[in-house]
């Protein structure tokens, strides 16, 4: 199966939020639909990143659950960056473009 992440560059937290519920409400977003292989927050640039490593049957489906996850972080702050990338080899690049038509 593959393996994709969603990043997603983390800034103002809106109000309520906690620090430390970022990241889990993020996993949480994609543990409700697949696998989630790994997670972690780093900061690049001086910014806080998160990133969620997740299985998915496809990209269709790697799709919805990067939507997912990007949508839980705006509620939880506001982000900025959102991608979601898939695994070919040891590189991370964009999924293919679904076939128009």
């Amino acid at each position: 199966m593959p393996s994709y992440r969603v990043t997603a560059t983390v800034g103002l937290l809106r109000p309520g939020t906690a620090p430390a519920d970022v990241l889990p409400e993020a996993v949480a977003a994609a543990r409700a639909l697949t696998t989630v292989e790994a997670h972690d927050v780093g900061v690049v640039r001086g910014e806080a990143r998160v990133t969620v490593r997740f299985q998915a049957e496809g990209d269709g489906a790697a799709r919805r659950v990067g939507w997912a996850v990007l949508s839980r972080l705006d509620e939880l702050a506001e982000t900025t960056d959102g991608r979601l990338t898939r695994r070919y080899g040891n590189r991370w690049l964009p999924p293919r473009r679904p076939n128009a038509g």
